[in-house]
């Protein structure tokens, strides 16, 4: 089966979306067929290729759209300053593990984006952070491939029956 190019863009641009991640781009590319070597490549690359730009920039965004006279930013800044404090907690327990861990579970509000945002407001020093969460990343990517390949497959199973 030959991956469709645009399957392909479609998995890459959804890894790169915060909240949806690569959780939600390698279910789309079990669904749309994709082989999951393939699908699971993809989708950690387009996760992880933001990471650096969150951890670089963050705080200078964040503090710009706090400062903005437009009420909209300054809500979206408080709202994941909020949400990075939140988390901070479950972080800075385990420093790098932990934001390793964080990462790699496949739950809701978890994952590279947040990991990287909270990593960003706890100050983590770029050299440990990013390795913890590309880490995170693999992790989340091999529960996410076996489960939605898991699934597929029961699926086509009982389709062929």
């Amino acid at each position: 089966m030959i991956a469709s190019l645009h399957n392909v863009l479609y998995v890459f641009l959804c890894s790169m979306l915060p909240i949806v991640e690569l959780r939600g781009s390698i279910m789309l590319g079990a669904g749309l067929g994709l082989p999951w070597w393939l699908n699971a490549l993809v989708s950690i690359v387009g996760n992880m290729l933001p990471i650096p730009f969150i951890l670089i920039f963050i705080r200078r965004i964040l503090h710009w759209m706090a400062h903005t006279k437009i009420p909209f930013f300054s809500k979206v800044a408080r709202w994941i300053e909020n949400k990075a404090h939140k988390n901070a907690g479950k972080i800075t327990r385990y420093a790098t593990f932990g934001l390793t861990i964080f990462v790699a579970i496949p739950l809701p509000g978890t994952g590279a984006w947040t990991g990287a945002l909270v990593a960003a407001m706890l100050d983590m020093r770029l050299k440990h952070s990013l390795p913890a969460i590309f880490l995170g990343v693999i992790i989340a990517a091999v529960i996410m491939t076996l489960a939605s390949y898991g699934f597929v497959g029961f699926l086509n199973f009982f389709t062929k029956i």
